[in-house]
């Protein structure tokens, strides 16, 4: 040998692998850390992105828990927009790994947010929304008490979901988010999106930065191990980009420093901790040898087939099987409703579009 790379494989070079490639020719992008079997107990959360992982999962008979089922009085076909189905509870869209360590401490550890409660304004006036939940009731409830109540039970729920399931899957989707002005609560969505009313005096504007994503992310892992000891997790970055930013840099500029720094928290905790596997969704749609051909016109959207290609590789690496045409369910696992395509994922980020013209 006359150097190290002399018995490297095809893979480790780019001339031989990346130039070369097709864009669906992904299958040696993963080697699971950790399988995972249709019997596991998984829990899924995470930003827009995500919910094609946890519909991926639920359609191959994979055990995806879901704690608040599609009651019968609510119609499937707009079941998504009440919060139904995308992930194994009602909590909608996580964008932030901080957000994630709030609800898990507000549910196990009486952590209460800084508002609970956000008022709507325009067609919702004089209706109540769920400050850290906005998008699951379109329409709000009849008083701040019906809120309250509510949120009871959601975290009722996410108690019993979360002690049984032993597989978290999340998908790390921003670091820009909205804080309470003492920074003591995280908002899924800036106040006035979807409800409540901006005030700088009330809020104020966050980009976190790795050492706290790292340090959030171990704060939920100890939470969730000291219920289970066998816990496990599987952690992703999601491939969409920064509809807006609130910093004052390029939209491409902002999108790129928040990817990098999710990315480089992955690296960091599948680099440092065992029980965390890393799959490359965000590679295999971004990569060069896909050539954009992973999005849909408007550079943002992933498309039907990346989304694809991405979930066939995790399950080819997975299982062996190549994805099924069918859906399959795990028997006494509820089929709860999903999205089939990228225009049918609820994404409260892309909300903040209606304000480019203003």
């Amino acid at each position: 040998m006359t150097s190290p790379y002399d018995q490297a494989p095809p893979s480790a070079f780019w001339s031989r692998t990346a130039a070369r490639r097709a864009a669906d020719e992904v299958a040696d992008f993963y080697q699971p850390r950790h399988r995972i079997t249709r019997a596991d107990p998984i829990a899924t959360a995470g930003s827009c992105f995500a919910q094609h992982v946890g519909r991926t999962l639920r359609e191959q008979g994979f055990k995806v828990l879901d704690a608040e089922p599609l009651p019968p009085i609510v119609p499937r076909d707009i079941a998504q927009t009440w919060g139904y189905g995308l992930y194994s509870g009602r909590y909608g869209n996580i964008y932030t790994i901080r957000q994630m360590r709030q609800l898990l401490e507000e549910a196990f550890a009486d952590r209460r947010p800084a508002e609970r409660v956000w008022s709507g304004f325009g067609a919702a006036e004089g209706r109540f929304f769920d400050a850290q939940r906005p998008g699951v009731d379109p329409g709000g409830m009849p008083d701040a008490a019906t809120v309250l109540r509510h949120r009871a039970f959601h975290l009722s729920r996410l108690r019993d979901l979360f002690t049984k399931a032993r597989l978290l899957v999340f998908t790390f989707g921003l670091t820009e988010a909205w804080m309470s002005a003492d920074g003591a609560t995280v908002f899924p969505t800036a106040p006035g999106t979807l409800a409540g009313e901006y005030d700088p005096a009330r809020y104020r504007f966050h980009n976190f930065r790795f050492a706290e994503m790292v340090e959030d992310f171990l704060a939920v892992r100890s939470l969730l191990r000291g219920l289970a000891p066998d816990y496990r997790f599987l952690v992703t970055v999601s491939p969409v980009p920064l509809t807006a930013t609130a910093t004052d840099q390029h939209v491409e500029v902002a999108t790129s420093r928040s990817k990098s720094l999710l990315r480089a928290v992955c690296a960091e905790l599948y680099e440092t901790l065992e029980d965390v596997d890393y799959f490359p969704s965000y590679e295999i749609i971004t990569a060069q040898a896909a050539r954009g051909s992973f999005y849909r016109p408007n550079l943002r959207s992933v498309s039907e087939e990346g989304v694809a290609t991405a979930m066939g590789a995790f399950l080819a690496a997975q299982t062996g099987e190549a994805a099924a045409p069918a859906v399959q369910r795990t028997p006494g696992i509820s089929p709860s409703p999903a999205p089939a395509s990228e225009e049918d994922v609820i994404c409260e980020e892309m909300l903040l579009e209606r304000f480019a013209g203003q």
